[in-house]
């Protein structure tokens, strides 16, 4: 099964995946890195994590960095210092041998080319995780292997790091790396993760024939993916389902089941177009009333109306089988709501996503409105609890994307959720029907 983001990311993803962790017995992350966040609330712990999977909270659940990400050692082992601090042990954590690492001069050259670009930027994190995709594709990256074989290591770093010293003399005006203490450094990270580290393939090729139940986890979202999302304001790997494959070395056969993640309102972080941006008073209470701040750089999120255009093309890009809708408590104060069902480019009425940003970015959302429900929904337990509005308002966002909501999200907590239907193992999407018995089915 694989956990998606449906829009540009921040959908809550780390909440579902730590919901549906305690049935999983392998939770996989398959692309991004340190650039992504996910925030997950046990209690009064609040747990914020980078790089490992959100299984890792459920000491039975295997959690597994796989070949498809890049991996900041020191900020891994951050991650397991925190959680070690919060009484999380993470002896059942696992780091593929074959995953690439970020070094230092791709967080350099990240934050200079950024710079560089000044009124194009693109809104990166500064992270270094562009440039680690760049060399990988260009076949000069450093794998955690590599980190583990110190002759090895050091050969290759002797000759990249001068390498790489040119681009950032020459090109940018920085300051040259010295090859010595960055090797002795990620000698000492290689030393603190080798327990962690495995074949993974050979590890999910157990767990399949075992029949093990594996959730893969993916960062970021749809409308940020490399080749589908809204170009070039996206990130550099693959965060569509499909995405689970290659990142994880598995076949599509594998893939039994895609949950889709979304907020009952839309937000992006960084550049690039947003059709239904609210930069008014309303705006302004999502991102208070949703914290909407970036759990990585902290940076305020862009927030606006739910849009059902790019819903739909997540659905169909991501092969989506149901839903999980979160925050919709964010919208209990609200006298209206409203909902992007199509698009306006000039006489032309679009109601399928555009390729092409520079079109997205000339496109005038169409509204329907609909009644907010202005009551708390913080403590419902069930749909029945829900107000009529706001019951309403999941049915109409089922409807325009044509896919059941299987989850329901109303806060931080694991208990704040209401399970509308088995999001594992209810029907696929292509086989329902209209007399499909879903109160939440289109």
């Amino acid at each position: 099964m694989v956990i998606v983001g449906a829009q540009w990311g921040d959908e809550g993803k780390g909440k579902i995946t730590d919901l549906l962790s305690h049935s999983a017995d392998l939770v996989v992350r398959y692309q991004g890195g340190v650039n992504a966040g996910h925030t997950v609330v046990v209690g009064e712990r609040t747990f914020k994590l980078h790089l490992i999977p959100s299984g890792i909270l459920y000491p039975k659940t295997r959690c597994v960095i796989a070949t498809g990400t890049v991996i900041d050692p020191e900020v891994l082992i951050q991650e397991l210092d925190c959680l070690e601090k919060l009484g999380v042990a993470a002896h059942n954590l696992f780091i593929s041998q074959t995953a690439h690492v970020t070094m230092p001069y791709h967080r350099l050259i990240d934050l200079a080319e950024e710079d560089r670009r000044g009124k194009y930027r693109l809104g990166t994190t500064g992270r270094g995780i562009g440039p680690t995709y760049a060399d990988k594709a260009s076949r000069t990256g450093i794998r955690v292997l590599d980190l583990m074989d110190p002759v090895g290591l050091t050969e290759k770093l002797n000759w990249i790091i001068p390498y790489k010293n040119v681009l950032l003399e020459k090109i940018y005006g920085l300051a040259p790396l010295d090859p010595s203490p960055v090797i002795d450094r990620y000698l000492a990270y290689a030393e603190r993760l080798r327990s962690h580290v495995c074949d993974a393939g050979v590890l999910l090729e157990e767990a399949i024939c075992n029949r093990e139940n594996i959730l893969f986890e993916g960062a970021q979202g749809t409308l940020l993916d490399l080749d589908h999302g809204t170009y070039p304001y996206v990130t550099s790997s693959n965060p569509v389902a499909g995405g689970a494959c290659v990142g994880a070395g598995v076949g599509p056969t594998m893939i039994d089941r895609v949950i889709g993640v979304a907020k009952a309102y839309t937000t992006r972080v960084g550049e690039g177009p947003f059709p239904t941006e609210l930069t008014d008073a309303i705006g302004q209470h999502l991102g208070t009333k949703g914290a909407e701040f970036g759990t990585t750089t902290g940076r305020a999120r862009r927030c606006g109306w739910f849009d059902a255009v790019i819903g739909r093309y997540a659905v169909r890009t991501n092969g989506l089988d149901c839903l999980a809708v979160t925050k919709l408590d964010v919208l209990d104060e609200l006298a209206e709501i409203k909902v992007c069902v199509a698009y306006r480019l000039g006489d032309q009425v679009l109601k399928s996503f555009p390729s092409d940003s520079r079109i997205l970015a000339q496109c005038e959302p169409i509204y329907e409105t609909l009644p907010g429900w202005q009551s708390c929904t913080c403590d419902c337990q069930q749909l029945s609890d829900l107000p009529a509005a706001a019951l309403a308002y999941l049915q109409f966002l089922a409807r325009q994307m044509a896919t059941p909501i299987a989850i329901v999200s109303l806060g931080a907590e694991r208990g704040q959720t209401i399970i509308v239907e088995d999001p594992i193992h209810g029907p696929k999407r292509a086989l329902l029907t209209d007399a499909f018995d879903h109160p939440l089915c289109p």
